[in-house]
């Protein structure tokens, strides 16, 4: 499974705030056992989101480019050419 990302975790944590004060205040709960049960289900929400939000669209984009521009070409040697006592870097003109 892999690592979170910096943004579920942020999705995930204001979702476990916000339904914990929310519920709270629309229910009215005082006793200690019904804000248990509340945080208890407000961590189970939180853990929700964080696992639903989609992850990075740059990191996954990133991963497939490399993917796929690794393997349909190979980046050929550049060649060394001496001309005039100046060193020049030629690219190969191989593909």
């Amino acid at each position: 499974m892999p690592r979170p990302t910096a943004a579920q975790l942020a999705y995930g944590s204001a979702t476990v705030v916000c339904s914990t004060v929310v519920i709270l205040l629309v229910s009215g709960l005082t006793s200690g056992a019904g804000v248990v049960v509340t945080g208890i289900a407000a961590l189970a929400l939180g853990l929700l989101v964080t696992l639903v939000v989609p992850g990075s669209g740059r990191a996954g984009a990133a991963a497939r480019s490399a993917a796929t521009t690794g393997s349909a070409r190979a980046e050929a040697p550049a060649a060394r050419v001496r001309r005039g006592g100046e060193t020049r870097v030629q690219p190969s003109l191989r593909r």
